[in-house]
């Protein structure tokens, strides 16, 4: 096989994907911050974030189950954009 027929190894850029770049462990720190473990709880009833919640029991979870980790994803980018109109109305016009 030659050099130029091997398949380039380039990561694809994600410019409008906020997910790109953030680890789980990020995600998972950032919504406890601005909800707290009760709320998130509420928000997401899962045992890792009402029963003794801590950062690495959710991540252990989280890492195994797809469907949680999706969940918990969407609550982010709910967080995201409630910050940003929270920002933008706040801005003086």
């Amino acid at each position: 096989m030659s050099a130029s027929a091997q398949p380039t190894a380039t990561p694809s850029p994600q410019p409008r994907n906020p997910l790109h770049g953030l680890t789980l462990e990020a995600i998972v720190t950032a919504l406890a911050a601005h909800y707290g473990w009760q709320d998130l709880g509420e928000r997401i009833p899962l045992r890792c974030f009402t029963s003794d919640p801590s950062v690495a029991s959710s991540l252990k979870f989280l890492r195994k189950t797809p469907w949680a980790r999706e969940k918990v994803e969407s609550l982010y980018l709910f967080m995201l954009r409630e910050q940003r109109r929270q920002s933008s109305a706040r801005a003086p016009r």
